[in-house]
């Protein structure tokens, strides 16, 4: 899969919704996609690249005034991405089930960053548009290991319900900075990061705030050092499957994750990079890694054909291997 080219496009459906009812169209795709300014958004009209998407009509006028329930589709340039692993390695395939190990840096999702870079985008790529797989959870782009897919409409649907219920065991192996001895167990609620001005930093947050309960199982593997500093292999098994679990519990408790930008750095160093528009480089620099040491070890679950209990493993990756192999 070659990056996307200057004259590529990409279609962003939007949907029409109810507290934006009468609204003309070049206010709703201003208030849509944030980062385009009134100007753009009617450059973007008069260049034909806005159409309903059930009749395929051009809409020229920027005061064209939209109903709730619309949805219309816009046409952007595609932007630049940054490169990214595109080889995935299939652990397991049936009728119901396909497993697969992902590599760390590779998206499963779309986003403003990421868009033909993604595992969705390279699955329909090797598989066909209408493969049928559908993803039953997720991992960060930065996270390495099993993931488990079903199929729409049918297998899909139970292992959703499985992971919600929290019938899937998931473990995790990790590379932590500092000693961590024996095992530890975090429970600890959770949601936005208070006082945080980065919108997806997650951090400690009490019930009575909105926080949700998270508990994570730590289990020390193996002791090394990184960088002339102490560091911990441990086995992790989270509880409760929050986003960013893992490497919150861990950082709040004085061990972070090995490479985590967002949670082994303080926050000021972040912004400093992030806003001022410098190369992430600098930041795995400082780390001295390009990604944090995560890696989905192994998932046990019931088969959604007859309800088997079966289990998948990815291979501890040479990258981090080559930090500390692996030690059970």
């Amino acid at each position: 899969m070659e990056p996307a080219g200057e004259e590529d496009t990409i279609s962003i459906p939007l949907v029409v919704d109810t507290g934006r009812d009468g609204f003309r169209l070049d206010r709703f795709l201003a208030s849509r996609i944030a980062r385009l300014s009134r100007t753009r958004v009617q450059q973007i009209v008069a260049a034909g690249r806005v159409r309903r998407a059930d009749t395929g009509e051009v809409i020229w006028r920027p005061a064209q005034r939209l109903r709730a329930g619309e949805t219309l589709i816009v046409e952007r340039p595609a932007p630049r991405e940054p490169p990214v692993v595109f080889d995935y390695t299939e652990l397991h395939r049936d009728a119901e089930l396909l497993v697969l190990n992902k590599p760390a840096g590779l998206p499963v999702h779309p986003s403003a960053r990421y868009h033909r870079h993604t595992l969705t985008a390279v699955l329909r790529e090797r598989l066909g548009a209408g493969h049928g797989w559908e993803m039953a959870h997720r991992l960060d782009r930065e996270t390495s290991g099993v993931m488990v897919f079903g199929r729409s409409g049918g297998s899909a649907t139970t292992l959703k319900r499985a992971f919600f219920a929290r019938a899937i065991e998931k473990r995790y192996w990790a590379l932590c900075h500092g000693c961590i001895e024996g095992h530890v167990r975090i429970d600890m609620s959770l949601g936005p990061a208070a006082g945080s001005a980065i919108r997806i930093k997650i951090g400690p947050r009490p019930a009575e705030e909105g926080g949700l309960r998270a508990v994570t199982e730590v289990r020390a593997l193996a002791a090394g050092e990184f960088r002339g500093e102490p560091i911990t292999l441990v086995e992790v098994r989270p509880e409760t499957g929050r986003q960013h679990q893992i490497r919150v519990h861990l950082a709040e408790i004085g061990h972070p994750l090995l490479g985590d930008k967002l949670y082994g750095l303080d926050e000021a160093r972040f912004l400093a990079i992030i806003d001022g528009g410098r190369p992430l480089a600098e930041l795995e620099a400082q780390l001295g890694m390009t990604r944090h040491a995560l890696h989905a070890a192994s998932l046990e679950l019931d088969h959604p054909r007859d309800g088997r209990r079966v289990r998948f493993v990815a291979p501890w990756p040479a990258d981090l291997a080559a930090i500390m192999p692996a030690s059970a």
